[in-house]
């Protein structure tokens, strides 16, 4: 970025950073760069481009070492740049979904003998491969709550017997699809505690608030994780997972990443360069419209209790944390409608503009039930300890009117 740029704000330079257009004909946008192979002008430029690649050489710039689409690639380097900006950090890598984001990283910080620290709940895919695959690998878990203390966590810890092997704090904040919260700071403090002769590393699952409403590093998070399906991509149209983090730590996930395959390709970096440019106007909107939705909710006689952390006030649990680490609610919202799963089926197939569908984070309101549907692989008993019982049900909230998506939703709970 040149320095006359530097003065601008995040939300502006969305519209063009990453992309030279006197590289391509002067074209406003970046087109799609789909190639496979990339020419070298000298052998001895091709020698330099691979040094840097894996991680030497003294070539500064991205887009002076590209060699092969499955190492890197233009559309690739736009997206990437975008959203390290936009995380505050140095480096970002993009990957064909979220899960390939989330296998990968987990498989570069945790090796045979370790211990992963994780909150609980998770996403159910991440939760699956952290308690049914991993093991495979000799990489152990342990599991604490949002609502547990430093020192709590920390004796936790201090009484496994692979506590000296602990490498990966993973968290997710605020988790899907209860919306409960942890505090990142102390969970950093957690980490330096328990970093002496091994690295520990710290990763934040970021999706529900995206990086508009919450930077984890800004309190403390070494990595920095997203399905880039949802908010980032935000019009239901791809696939894509993301992790940010500093470079040495981008340059070790993004070598595994080109062993594994699993790099985004050059049409779905264009797809998610192109939804950076409105994504602080789309989250801004959902956001609106999710906290008009929640207060009709809150204040309905067959609704028990709403997940929503724009309602949190002060005494609620989590309150302390939303207010020091996230900038709105989101745009994420679970209830517990009265009754239980004939309830909430009823309510769910008597929605008419709400689309019944799993995924969030689009232009599109969409509803869903999670303990029959994103969170049914997590064991039952784990379900309905974090509080997914079948009376919940999930909403992402999109761009429609608040007053189409209220009526709605009244409409469906008059025949619940």
């Amino acid at each position: 970025m040149s320095k006359s740029m530097d003065e601008f704000s995040p939300e502006s330079l969305m519209m063009s950073l990453g992309h030279d257009p006197s590289l391509v004909q002067n074209s406003i946008k970046n087109p799609i760069f789909q190639t496979s192979t990339f020419e070298f002008s000298t052998a001895e430029e091709g020698k330099a481009f691979f040094e840097k690649v894996y991680g030497g050489g003294n070539i500064k710039e991205k887009n002076q070492s590209l060699i092969y689409t499955r190492l890197n690639h233009p559309n690739l380097i736009t997206a990437e740049s975008r959203l390290a900006l936009l995380d505050g950090t140095e480096d970002a890598a993009f990957f064909e979904s979220g899960m390939a984001a989330i296998t990968t990283t987990l498989l570069e910080f945790a090796h045979v003998g370790d211990l992963i620290l994780m909150s609980s709940p998770l996403y159910g895919g991440t939760d699956s491969f952290i308690k049914n695959i991993l093991p495979r690998y000799g990489v152990e878990h342990l599991i604490f709550s949002p609502k547990m203390g430093k020192q709590e966590i920390i004796n936790l810890v201090s009484s496994h017997p692979r506590k000296e092997n602990l490498s990966l704090i993973y968290c997710e904040t605020p988790a899907n699809p209860t919306n409960s919260m942890v505090d990142i700071e102390m969970m950093a403090e957690i980490r330096d505690y328990f970093t002496k002769d091994k690295d520990v590393y710290l990763a934040v699952d970021n999706t529900y608030m995206g990086p508009i409403f919450q930077q984890p590093k800004k309190h403390g998070a070494d990595l920095i994780l997203y399905s880039a399906t949802k908010y980032i991509g935000g019009h239901s149209d791809l696939i894509a997972g993301a992790c940010s983090g500093s470079n040495s730590l981008m340059l070790r996930l993004k070598s595994l990443r080109s062993k594994l395959g699993c790099m985004a390709s050059p049409w779905t970096s264009w797809l998610i360069s192109r939804s950076f440019e409105t994504l602080y106007m789309r989250m801004e909107k959902q956001a609106s419209n999710a906290l008009a939705v929640a207060r009709f909710l809150d204040g309905h006689p067959k609704v028990k209790k709403v997940h929503y952390a724009g309602l949190l006030t002060e005494g609620d649990d989590y309150f302390e944390t939303y207010q020091k680490q996230c900038t709105s609610g989101g745009a994420m919202l679970a209830f517990d409608i009265v009754g239980a799963e004939k309830e909430a089926f009823t309510f769910l197939n008597h929605l008419n503009l709400i689309k019944l569908a799993v995924s969030l984070g689009s232009t599109e309101t969409l509803a869903s039930h999670p303990e029959t549907m994103s969170s049914s692989n997590i064991p039952k008993e784990d379900r309905l300890t974090v509080g997914i019982t079948p009376a919940m049900i999930r909403m992402s909230v999109g761009i429609e009117n608040p007053n189409d998506l209220i009526k709605d939703i009244g409409n469906a709970l008059d025949q619940s």
